[in-house]
């Protein structure tokens, strides 16, 4: 089968290595189009995932702008969808990663009669999305879509709730593969030594700077916690939210943890950083639609404590499998810190106990093989395109 995939940023963020993933499993018959160069064109090449730049510059336009700001994109949007048509025509199906991408796949695929996959990777509600931007991926995906894939119940449930037609979702959670987070503890251990941690406990938070992923939340619980807990921040600031990083820096140097407080950025280093970690803190402020993040550090054998709205819910069992605290509660987080410190045993138990259970249920290759059945019902054997002649 050979499918257009279509995706807005040049950054790898959560949907776009989702979607690595996804197309990686159809070799060279593929074609990822991207909205924006960057990284993730690089890593996609790593790969050898066959990959195109479709615009010059990023569309001007994000989660919470107004009519008249995408009326202003329409120039971008125009030619983009042109090329997309006509790339289109090549392939049995287009696979729309992001909102963007739907836009511009709804639109192509009406006009090239190709079947339109979309994979929902957000909670389509007033905490991510202005009103506009709900109407439009609502109405969009119910007027062109053939299959809206979900990557949670909550996700789900949101869509639906916005007026999405019920019968369009099918719920697909990320997949992972075990392998590439296990058999890092060496690395880890130099790490902590390079990084000066010594034997203090280490609270890891790998996310983008952004104020809704709740980094404030846990320098606040820091400062209730004993002088020998330390945090990592790993990720920066994107889309215009450096703003929110010099607000952290502040709050830091306000409460006098300097020396308790490492921001290290973008890394790609993320298994060996997580093991390292003693704890990986979740602290997103509004509902998760997934949180992929929560996954990755149960697979590299560290416990979890996550904020307990949206996908999260259904990722970790309190417990057995992590810890859940109130969103945007700092004092609920220190405790869960100060039981991990006064429990080691217990604690890793719960991570064994995890990473057994993640490994399991978030199977990449089951994963690929429910987008497979999904897009081989879309596009009977039959009806798929030929190969193209090299």
């Amino acid at each position: 089968m050979r499918i257009l995939f279509l995706d807005q940023s040049g950054k790898p963020g959560g949907a776009e290595l989702c979607l690595l993933d996804i197309a990686s499993q159809y070799g060279d018959r593929p074609l990822i189009g991207l909205f924006a160069d960057g990284p993730f064109r690089a890593l996609l090449e790593q790969h050898r995932v066959p990959v195109r730049v479709l615009a010059e510059r990023a569309i001007n336009v994000n989660k919470g702008s107004n009519l008249l700001q995408g009326l202003s994109s329409i120039t971008q949007v125009v030619p983009l969808i042109s090329q997309v048509v006509q790339l289109s025509r090549q392939y049995d199906a287009i696979y729309a990663n992001t909102q963007k991408a739907l836009v511009v796949g709804a639109i192509a695929s009406g006009l090239s009669q190709r079947p339109l996959v979309y994979h929902l990777h957000d909670i389509v509600s007033p905490d991510h999305f202005s009103s506009i931007n709900r109407r439009l991926i609502v109405g969009l995906a119910n007027q062109f879509a053939s299959c809206v894939i979900a990557n949670s119940q909550a996700s789900a449930t949101a869509f639906i709730a916005a007026g999405g037609r019920a019968e369009l979702v099918e719920v697909v959670y990320n997949g992972f593969n075990a392998a590439l987070y296990q058999h890092h503890r060496a690395a880890a251990t130099a790490l902590r030594h390079a990084l000066g941690l010594g034997d203090r406990l280490v609270i890891g938070h790998f996310s983008r700077l952004s104020p809704w992923k709740g980094q404030h939340v846990l320098i606040d619980a820091l400062s209730h916690c004993s002088p020998n807990v330390v945090a990592l921040f790993v990720g920066d600031a994107l889309f215009g939210e450096e703003a929110y990083a010099d607000q952290l820096r502040q709050q830091v140097a306000a409460l006098g943890l300097g020396d308790r407080v490492h921001f290290l950025g973008f890394r790609d280093d993320i298994p060996q950083l997580m093991t390292l970690c003693d704890l990986v803190a979740h602290t997103s402020t509004a509902p998760e639609p997934f949180g992929r993040v929560i996954v990755e550090a149960m697979l590299c054998g560290t416990p979890v404590v996550a904020a307990a709205a949206g996908g999260v819910m259904e990722l970790v069992e309190p417990g057995q499998t992590g810890w859940l605290t109130p969103p945007s509660d700092a004092d609920a987080l220190a405790q869960v810190i100060q039981t991990v410190q006064a429990q080691p045993e217990q604690t890793r138990a719960i991570a064994h106990h995890a990473q057994m259970v993640a490994a399991q249920r978030f199977e990449l290759s089951h994963t690929n093989a429910q987008i497979d059945r999904i897009m081989q019902q879309l596009v009977p054997q039959q009806q798929q395109q030929p190969a193209l002649q090299q």
